[in-house]
């Protein structure tokens, strides 16, 4: 076993550096459309959790493809999307139109299928940047893309991803996900307790925020949702990576310093946004 690699620490500093400055005279179209791909029947809130994460984090259009009978859920609570009915089917099909779309996320709350996979593959071979998690964690390669791709893995499911047990990725988590990130030519977000992100360049960082609030259902998926947000809203797209992972953590941390970490709900999490991003960013008049 490699010895445990060094990694460097994304601060606060690097955060109020690097988020992006929302210009007075931006419109919706200057924030990007985003496509997420989310959500089933059984799974209506993955798609919500994700969707808020998204529509919280400078996106400027969300549309959210779902299932039909996920919509009258999702809608009431999340009106601001525009919804498609399982538009993914014209995807696995491509025929689908994705040239609207500046970034794309796919996965929470979808089982994997081989119609499902089908639909992934045909967004492997979009120009656009791709998240991926949950259901659309599969072992397959990236190094055709000329885009992004991450990564979104709990510990479980890098270990499925790696044939390698739990307990070894947990000994030494930056060793891993950089080898992954290298071999699949996509970045790692290796969710945990300081979250590792490897880039496929080698570069990697650790996340300082967040805590065991975020050992709860739903927590990633609004992870998901804000990586899109923030891809579709950054110039650098690793700055947006970094930045979600930052931030996500930090609305736990805000949480637990009024409340027990016990009793945080996924959704919570961008209820805390609005106020944890306004620490960090500057304006156009600051500039």
């Amino acid at each position: 076993m490699p010895a445990t690699d060094s990694l460097a620490v994304w601060t606060e500093h690097d955060v109020k550096e690097t988020l992006p400055v929302r210009a007075a005279s931006s419109h919706k179209g200057s924030h990007g459309t985003g496509l997420l791909i989310a959500g089933s029947r059984d799974m209506p809130g993955a798609a919500l959790l994700a969707g808020l994460g998204a529509m919280r984090s400078g996106i400027g259009k969300l549309v959210i493809d779902t299932d039909p009978e996920a919509i009258p859920v999702i809608c009431p609570t999340l009106p601001e999307a525009t919804y498609r009915r399982r538009d993914w089917d014209k995807t696995a099909a491509g025929s689908a139109d994705l040239g609207q779309y500046r970034a794309i996320a796919a996965g929470p709350g979808i089982e994997p299928t081989q119609e499902s996979e089908r639909a992934f593959q045909q967004l492997i071979t979009s120009p656009l940047p791709l998240v991926l998690d949950a259901g659309a964690l599969l072992k397959r390669s990236y190094n055709k893309r000329t885009a992004p791709t991450i990564l979104t893995p709990h510990l479980g499911e890098f270990a499925r991803l790696t044939d390698r047990t739990a307990t070894d990725v947990q000994e030494n988590r930056p060793h891993y996900a950089r080898m992954l990130a290298g071999e699949l030519e996509a970045t790692i977000v290796l969710k945990g307790h300081e979250t590792i992100i490897a880039f496929p360049d080698g570069e990697s960082w650790q996340n300082p925020t967040g805590n065991s609030a975020l050992a709860k259902g739903g927590t990633g998926d609004t992870l998901t949702g804000m990586l899109l947000g923030m891809l579709c809203c950054h110039d650098n797209w690793k700055h947006a990576v970094l930045n979600a992972v930052f931030l996500h953590g930090a609305c736990a941390d805000a949480w637990t310093a009024e409340y027990s970490a016990h009793t945080l709900l996924a959704h919570e999490l961008t209820n805390r946004l609005p106020e944890v991003w306004r620490r960090f960013e500057k304006n156009e008049d600051s500039l």
